[in-house]
C-alpha cells in the first residue's frame, strides 16, 4: 500500500511537471488520473507491455508491410507508432485504420524537426534549426515551432521528437549540424525553450534529444558507436546544460542517444541508451527529469548489434527508458521483458511507472476523446498562407552578415556600380540572381579557368559570389570545391573591384576559405531554398536589414556569435500580400479582371504591380506582346509609358529644379521661353501648367503638316536616311528636319488661350522639355537619367530603347496606318514626341512596372529611396497640392489626384492624399500614402490601333484600383 501511495504521487508530480506549460492543457488531474488508472486496470500484463514499444511504420510502405503494423497492433496492443517516409494523405488514413485496430489509442510519433517535410512529400519545410539560431527573437523560433506543431496537430500526431537540443560543436559531425541550433548552450537552449513552448502550445509533446549531447562528435550512430571522452564537468557543464533549462519549462520527454561515454558509464563500449547510470542516475535523479524516456531507434547499429535481439530492448527497459523505439523485433523484445517480469527481475512498479507515464501523456496528447483524422483539406491545412509568414520571418531575421569593410552592404551608389555575380556550388542560384536583377545591372559570369573569370570582370568594380548548395536535407555537402576556394582568392584580390560572398549552405564552409583579407563582404543565408535566395539579395541591396548573429565558428576569424547589423535603405522589398496586410484570396479578382481584359480584347498583354508598406505583393504578366506573339509578357518586358512620362521624367526634374531655385510655381512661360514676350501664353504661370488650369489647348497635331497631298511623310521635312540636316530620328528610315524643332515651339507660341480654365494638356511640357535642356545644358533623357533612374536602379527605364534593349523586350504600341506608316516598336508612340527625337516632355519614356514602382515609392517615401535623398519632402508635399481644388480643378501640380465629383480618374476608393497619372497607350500608376500602397498597370491598348477604346470605356484599371483596396485586411 505505501508503495502504490508513493508511485500515486510520483506520477501526480510527474503530471504536474508534464503539464505546467502547456497553456491550452487544463486538466482535471482526478479525471486525468481516473482514465489513465481505468485503462491500467483493464489491460493485461502483455497489453501493458505492448503499451512500451513504439514501431516504425511508413505510408509508402506496401501493404504487407503496414499490414504487420495491424497484427502488431492486434496482436502485441504495442503502444505507437512512429512514421517515416511517404505523404500525408496515406499516412492519415493509415493512421485512422491503425487507431480503429487498436484497443488502447497508438501514440502517433514523428522526427519533424523542420516540419512534416522531414519525412513527408507535399508538406511544408520550415528552416533548419542552424537557420533558427542565427535568429536574435526567440519569439520567432517559437512561431515556428509552434506552427509544427498545428501541422502535427492535424495530421494525428501526437509527440514530434523535436527540438534538437544537441550543442553542435564540431563541425565534422555526420550526424547532427544543420539539425542543431549552434554551438553556444545558451543559445541553443533559449531556441529549445521558445520551440518547445510553440510545439506544446498546439497539443503537442515535445522530445529534448540526443540526451546526454550527440553536438560534439565525429561519427554517425546510425553506423557505429559515437565516443565522447569528456569528464562529467565539461558534461555537466556543455552538454547536459539545454536539458536543466528545458526540464525547468516542462520537456514532455526526452530521447536518450546511442553514445559511449566513459566518464558517465563504467563499462566499456557500452550504449548510454542502454546505461542506468546515464539514464536512471544522471537524467532522472540528478537532472529531475519526471516525464517520458525514449530510446533513440533501436534498429541502429550502435545499439542493434550490441547484444541480441530482444536482450536489448530488455537492458533497454531496465535502465531507465519508458517507450522502446523501432525495435529490431517486437515480438523477441516483448518476449524478453515478459520473462524477466515473471521471474521477478521487473517489478510491478517498476513497469506500472513506465506505462501510466505512457498513458498520461496520451491522456495530455487528447488520446482520451480521440477523433479520427480528417482527411478532406489535409493538403491544403498543411500548406498556409500562415506558413508562409512564418517562414519568410525566419529566413529574414537569420540573414548574418560576418564582413562589411567599407560599409559595402547594403549597397548604395547605384549609379557608381558595375556589378557581375558569378554562382559557386552545384546547385542553381537563379532565384538569387533573377532578384539581383530587380534592383540593378547585374551580369551573371560563368567561366570555366581563372583566366577567363579575369578576363570577363576586369569591366566590373562590385563582384557577387554566391555559394549554392543542395537544401534537400541538412546532410548534403555544404563544401567548396578546391577550384572554387582558388577562384574565390583570385577573384577577389582584384584590386579594380569589391568581392561579396553570399553563402547559401551551413556557415562551416567558410572553414575552408584560407584568407578573408580581400573579400570585402561576408552574409549568410544558410539555407538554398527560393525564399533564402530572395531575402538574401534583397538584403544586399537593402530593401530589408541584416540582423542575425552566427550559431557557431565558422572559422578563426568568424568565432560563434559574430555578426553585424546592417539597416533596411528603403528600397522596395519582395514578399506575399499577407505579410502587408492584403488578402490574397481577395487579390485574385484582379486576376480574374485581368483575364477579362484579354480576352476581351481591350490589349495584347499587360503587367500589374501592387507595393505596400514597401514591398511588392503582386507583380505579374498577362498575355503577349501582340495578339500574333509566340511568347508570353515577363518582367523584363517593357511598355510606351505615354503620359506617366510626365510625373516621371519631366516632373522630377522640375521639382529638383524647383528646389535649386530655378524655376518658381510663380514663373511664367515668358520668363521660361523669352520669344513668348509677345505670345497670349507668356503669363500662363509653371503652376497653372501643370496643374492643368492654364487654358491651354490638349494638343497640337504637329506631324499632320508634314504630311505630303497622300498624307504620307513629305520629303520637303523627312530623309529616309540620317543627315547633317536632317539627323532627329522618328522611327526607322524616318529622319525629320533639324529645324522643324524651332516651327514646333513657333507653334506653341501662336496659340490662342481657351476659355475654358480646366483643359489637360500636353502643350506646357513642351515648353518645360526646353527650358530644362536649356537650363542645364544637356537633354531631358539624360538629364533625368543621370538624375534619378541610375541612382533608383531603374535600368528597364529610359527614352528611345531601341537603342538600348533588345527588340523583342520592347512591347509594340501600334500599327501606324497614318503618319510613320510601319509597327510602332521601340520608338514612342506620341506622334510629337517622335519629332523631338522621341524625347518628349509630355511622352517617350519607357518602362517595366517594377521600375515605375521604384519611383513612385521614392515620391510616397517623401523624395527618399535606397538610401538617397531625390527630393526634400517639403518638395514633394508642395507638388501633390491640390491648389484649385475650389475651382473644381482636382489636379495637383503635375500629378493627378482624386475626382472630387462621382466620376474620375480612381475607383473613388483611394485617399485625397493619393496621386498618380494615366497614359494614352494604356498605362497608369497610382499611390496612397495613407496606405503606403503603390498600384502600376502597364498595357498597350493601342495595338494595333489607337481607336480601340476599350480598355476606357470598361474602367479596369480602376476596377482593378477598387479590387486591390477590398483586398486590404480589416
Amino acid at each position: 500500500m505505501l508503495r502504490n501511495f508513493y508511485l500515486t504521487l510520483f506520477l501526480q508530480v510527474f503530471y504536474i511537471s508534464f503539464a505546467q506549460n502547456d497553456p491550452l492543457v487544463t486538466v482535471d488531474t482526478l479525471e486525468q488520473q481516473s482514465w489513465v488508472n481505468a485503462k491500467y486496470e483493464a489491460m493485461s500484463i502483455e497489453e501493458r507491455v505492448g503499451q512500451l514499444f513504439m514501431v516504425s511504420a511508413a505510408s509508402n510502405q506496401n501493404k504487407t508491410a503496414t499490414d504487420k503494423i495491424l497484427q502488431l497492433i492486434n496482436e502485441h496492443h504495442i503502444g505507437g507508432v512512429i512514421f517515416s517516409k511517404g505523404g500525408p494523405g496515406r499516412q492519415a488514413k493509415l493512421t485512422n485504420a491503425y487507431q480503429k485496430a487498436s484497443k488502447t489509442p497508438l501514440m502517433i510519433g514523428m522526427d519533424a524537426e523542420w516540419g512534416l517535410a522531414m519525412r513527408l512529400d507535399s508538406t511544408y519545410a520550415f528552416p533548419w534549426n542552424m537557420t533558427l539560431g542565427a535568429i536574435q527573437d526567440n519569439s520567432i523560433v517559437k512561431d515556428v515551432g509552434r506552427q509544427i506543431g498545428k501541422h502535427a496537430k492535424r495530421l494525428g500526431v501526437h509527440i514530434n521528437f523535436a527540438p534538437d537540443i544537441d550543442i553542435n560543436i564540431n563541425p565534422k559531425n555526420p550526424i547532427i549540424g544543420n539539425r542543431s541550433f549552434g554551438e553556444d548552450k545558451s543559445n541553443v537552449s533559449g531556441k529549445g525553450i521558445a520551440f518547445l513552448k510553440g510545439m506544446e502550445s498546439m497539443g503537442v509533446l515535445s522530445s529534448g534529444k540526443h540526451f546526454p549531447g550527440h553536438g560534439d562528435t565525429a561519427a554517425d550512430s546510425h553506423h557505429s558507436l559515437p565516443y565522447l571522452d569528456f569528464t562529467k564537468e565539461r558534461l555537466d557543464s556543455i552538454e547536459l546544460y539545454p536539458y536543466k533549462e528545458l526540464i525547468k519549462e516542462g520537456l514532455s520527454s526526452v530521447m536518450v542517444a546511442h553514445l559511449d561515454i566513459p566518464s558517465l558509464e563504467k563499462r566499456d563500449g557500452f550504449p548510454s541508451s542502454l546505461s542506468k547510470s546515464i539514464i536512471t542516475n544522471v537524467l532522472k535523479n540528478e537532472l529531475g527529469f519526471k516525464g517520458l524516456v525514449f530510446t533513440d531507434a533501436l534498429n541502429m547499429k550502435a545499439v542493434s548489434e550490441f547484444a541480441p535481439e530482444g536482450e536489448v530492448e530488455l537492458s533497454a527497459f531496465m535502465a531507465g527508458n519508458d517507450m522502446l523505439l523501432m525495435p529490431v523485433n517486437v515480438l523477441n523484445a516483448k518476449e524478453k521483458i515478459l520473462k524477466a517480469y515473471k521471474r521477478g527481475e521487473i517489478t510491478e512498479e517498476r513497469l506500472s511507472e513506465s506505462v501510466k507515464k505512457i498513458l498520461m501523456a496520451k491522456y495530455k496528447a487528447g488520446l482520451s476523446n480521440y477523433e479520427p483524422v480528417e482527411v478532406d483539406n489535409l493538403y491544403e491545412d498543411l500548406n498556409t498562407i500562415e506558413d508562409d509568414l512564418i517562414y519568410e520571418r525566419a529566413i529574414e531575421n537569420a540573414i548574418t552578415v560576418l564582413k562589411n569593410r567599407f560599409s559595402l552592404l547594403p549597397i548604395k551608389k547605384l549609379e557608381k556600380k558595375k556589378i557581375a555575380y558569378i554562382s559557386f556550388g552545384e546547385e542553381s542560384g537563379q532565384h538569387f540572381a533573377n532578384t539581383l536583377l530587380k534592383y540593378g545591372d547585374v551580369t551573371e559570369i560563368e567561366a570555366k579557368d581563372i583566366l577567363s573569370y579575369k578576363e570577363q570582370l576586369k569591366e566590373f568594380n562590385t563582384v557577387i559570389i554566391g555559394l549554392h548548395k543542395s537544401d534537400e536535407s541538412p546532410w548534403k555537402s555544404h563544401k567548396f570545391s578546391q577550384n572554387e576556394l582558388f577562384w574565390l582568392q583570385e577573384i577577389s584580390r582584384m584590386r579594380t573591384s569589391n568581392t561579396i560572398l553570399a553563402v547559401f549552405t551551413k556557415p562551416y564552409a567558410l572553414l575552408d576559405v584560407v584568407n578573408f583579407e580581400t573579400i570585402d563582404a561576408v552574409i549568410v543565408g544558410y539555407q538554398n531554398s527560393k525564399l533564402a535566395q530572395e531575402k538574401t539579395a534583397q538584403a544586399i541591396f537593402g530593401a530589408i536589414g541584416a540582423k542575425g548573429r552566427l550559431p557557431v565558428s565558422a572559422n578563426w576569424v568568424f568565432p560563434v556569435n559574430s555578426g553585424t547589423d546592417i539597416p533596411a535603405i528603403s528600397r522596395l522589398g519582395y514578399s506575399i500580400p499577407e505579410s502587408v496586410g492584403l488578402d490574397s484570396k481577395r487579390l485574385a479578382a484582379v486576376d480574374s479582371l485581368m483575364r477579362i481584359g484579354i480576352d476581351s480584347m481591350m490589349y495584347p498583354g499587360a503587367q500589374v504591380l501592387i507595393a505596400k508598406n514597401g514591398k511588392v505583393v503582386y507583380n505579374k504578366n498577362f498575355g503577349k506582346p501582340t495578339y500574333n506573339s509566340a511568347d508570353s509578357i515577363s518582367d523584363n518586358h517593357i511598355y510606351d509609358l505615354a503620359s506617366l512620362t510626365k510625373i516621371l521624367g519631366t516632373l522630377p526634374m522640375i521639382m529638383k529644379m524647383e528646389e535649386e531655385a530655378k524655376i518658381r510655381l510663380n514663373d511664367t512661360f515668358q520668363d521660361m521661353i523669352p520669344d513668348y514676350k509677345d505670345s497670349e501664353l507668356k503669363n500662363v504661370t509653371v503652376l497653372k501648367a501643370l496643374s492643368h488650369y492654364g487654358r491651354l489647348p490638349s494638343w497640337i497635331a504637329f506631324y499632320v503638316n508634314t504630311l505630303d497631298k497622300n498624307r504620307k511623310p513629305s520629303m520637303e521635312f523627312y530623309k529616309s536616311f540620317p543627315t547633317e540636316d536632317y539627323s532627329i530620328k522618328v522611327s526607322d528610315g524616318l529622319y525629320l528636319a533639324n529645324v522643324y524643332q524651332d516651327s514646333i515651339y513657333n507653334r506653341i507660341g501662336r496659340q490662342e488661350l481657351k476659355s475654358n480654365r480646366y483643359r489637360y494638356s500636353d502643350v506646357a511640357y513642351y515648353v518645360f522639355k526646353k527650358f530644362i535642356e536649356e537650363t542645364y545644358g544637356n537633354s531631358l533623357d539624360t538629364l533625368v537619367d543621370n538624375f534619378l533612374y541610375k541612382s533608383l536602379g531603374a535600368t528597364h527605364t529610359g527614352y528611345n530603347p531601341i537603342e538600348s534593349f533588345e527588340k523583342d523586350k520592347i512591347v509594340p504600341s501600334e500599327e501606324d496606318n497614318y503618319f510613320r506608316y510601319q509597327t510602332v516598336q521601340g520608338y514612342v508612340h506620341d506622334m510629337g514626341a517622335a519629332m523631338q527625337g522621341g524625347v518628349g516632355g509630355h511622352a517617350g519614356l519607357f518602362s517595366n512596372a517594377n521600375d515605375v514602382a521604384k519611383i513612385m515609392q521614392m515620391y510616397l517615401q517623401g523624395g527618399y529611396y535606397g538610401g538617397e535623398r531625390f527630393l526634400d519632402k517639403r518638395t514633394v508635399e508642395k507638388f501633390n497640392k491640390c491648389y484649385f481644388c475650389d475651382k473644381d480643378v482636382r489636379r495637383g501640380v503635375g500629378f493627378d489626384k482624386p475626382q472630387l465629383k462621382e466620376k474620375g480618374p480612381t475607383c473613388g476608393c483611394v485617399s485625397r492624399k493619393s496621386f498618380g497619372h494615366s497614359g494614352f497607350t494604356g498605362t497608369y500608376t497610382w499611390a496612397d500614402p495613407e496606405e503606403e500602397l503603390v498600384y502600376v498597370f502597364l498595357s498597350n491598348r493601342t495595338y494595333p490601333s489607337m481607336r480601340n477604346n476599350l480598355l476606357v470605356k470598361s474602367g479596369l484599371r480602376t476596377r482593378i484600383q477598387q479590387a486591390i483596396y477590398d483586398s486590404i485586411i480589416n
